[in-house]
């Protein structure tokens, strides 16, 4: 794969992962959406469909890893280039971040209407003018829609969640999602990867969201810092650490592991 292929492959795949994922969650959440509350089953179906949209279009590109987790896992394991990560990484948040700002074009009336609502108004004190920033909300109305965040606020609980979580995707990738020349994901690779993405979501999305994915967590969440929303509340950045971290940790185990029992 050429540098190009890599950046093309990365961005737009990523891109689309993105705003169909962030999609289904902005349909679920937001007023005036006639998807709204449809629940966590729809949302982990939207973005296990989301990760095969991504990954059909930019696997015979890119490889399709799409996370700079899997690539970390990836790299271990052997299948790709360490000197290629960098690249792969800028890639991935580049698209994540299109992917997000999509997302808020293909709602902006839904975004309008939830924040400007008078009850969201009410519950969500305005960051604007506070003096002591430490006082302002930590997670902001629509911010799921972009980014994730614990249900019950514990580091080291939240850290094994997403530990866990990222693990199973990563070592079922190895074993699984990989085409034949172990560099990517192969055709039959993604749909596994995509069952496996809804999978983790079911079984293990409910404590913090289920990001298993630095970029897919990071990238938003710049782009909800930066988007002119009303009344959008904090982007939780005391807590944004730890979906960047924890998937890299889950990885580093689940390529360690491939390669020391199943290889």
């Amino acid at each position: 794969m050429s540098n190009f292929d890599i950046f093309i492959g990365e961005v737009t795949g990523t891109a689309l992962l993105i705003l169909l994922g962030g999609g289904v969650v902005a349909g679920v959440v937001l007023k005036r959406s006639k998807s709204r509350d449809a629940g966590w089953v729809a949302i982990s179906f939207g973005w296990g469909f989301a990760v095969m949209v991504g990954a059909y279009l930019s696997a015979p590109i890119s490889g399709a890893l799409l996370n700079p987790a899997v690539t970390l896992g990836l790299a271990i394991e052997g299948g790709i280039k360490w000197g290629d990560v960098p690249l792969y990484i800028a890639s991935q948040m580049l698209g994540a971040m299109i992917g997000a700002f999509l997302v808020w074009v293909a709602y902006l009336g839904q975004f309008k209407a939830h924040l400007t609502d008078p009850e969201i108004i009410a519950a969500q004190p305005s960051v604007e003018g506070m003096v002591d920033q430490k006082t302002a909300p930590k997670a902001g109305p629509v911010l799921g829609v972009f980014s994730t965040g614990p249900e019950v606020r514990n580091v080291v609980q939240n850290m094994l969640t997403e530990i866990i979580a990222t693990f199973v995707l990563v070592i079922a990738i190895l074993t699984q999602g990989l085409n034949d020349k172990g560099n990517g994901l192969g055709v039959l690779g993604v749909l596994i990867t995509s069952f496996v993405v809804v999978g983790i979501g079911l079984s293990l999305g409910g404590p913090t969201g289920y990001a298993i994915n630095p970029a897919r967590d990071l990238g938003p969440r710049i782009v909800h810092a930066l988007l002119p929303l009303p009344n959008k509340g904090g982007s939780d950045w005391s807590y944004a650490w730890i979906p960047v971290v924890a998937p890299l940790i889950g990885a580093a185990l689940a390529g360690g592991y491939y390669n020391w029992a199943l290889k």
